[in-house]
């Protein structure tokens, strides 16, 4: 969230947050518009929200059959590097987790 500073902030917060929640979902809309139209017979559960990414998946995957996490094709000195959010959901996850490699 973008550095605020003013008199009535505590008016404009609230504002500040549905705006930039609708700006995240909106993008999370159009990155899976191409997926879902290409398999429309898979549902798909879109969620955007603000706060701690590898817990707030883990509790999804209390509903979910799969939960499938991103990590950057990169390599670490030992081993392939995964990060804290992937780390955090293959640990806590109630789901099987598919972990996909991404460039």
């Amino acid at each position: 969230m973008p550095a605020v500073h003013g008199p009535d902030m505590a008016g404009l917060l609230p504002t500040l947050l549905a705006d930039i929640g609708q700006e995240r979902q909106q993008a999370l809309d159009d990155a899976l518009a191409p997926w879902t139209e290409k398999y429309p017979a898979v549902p798909v559960f879109r969620q955007s929200s603000q706060g701690r990414a590898a817990q707030d998946l883990a509790e999804a995957s209390r509903d979910a059959r799969l939960v499938v996490v991103g990590r950057q094709n990169r390599r670490a000195r030992i081993d392939t590097h995964i990060g804290a959010v992937t780390h955090g959901v293959l640990h806590h996850s109630v789901a099987p987790v598919a972990v996909v490699p991404h460039h």
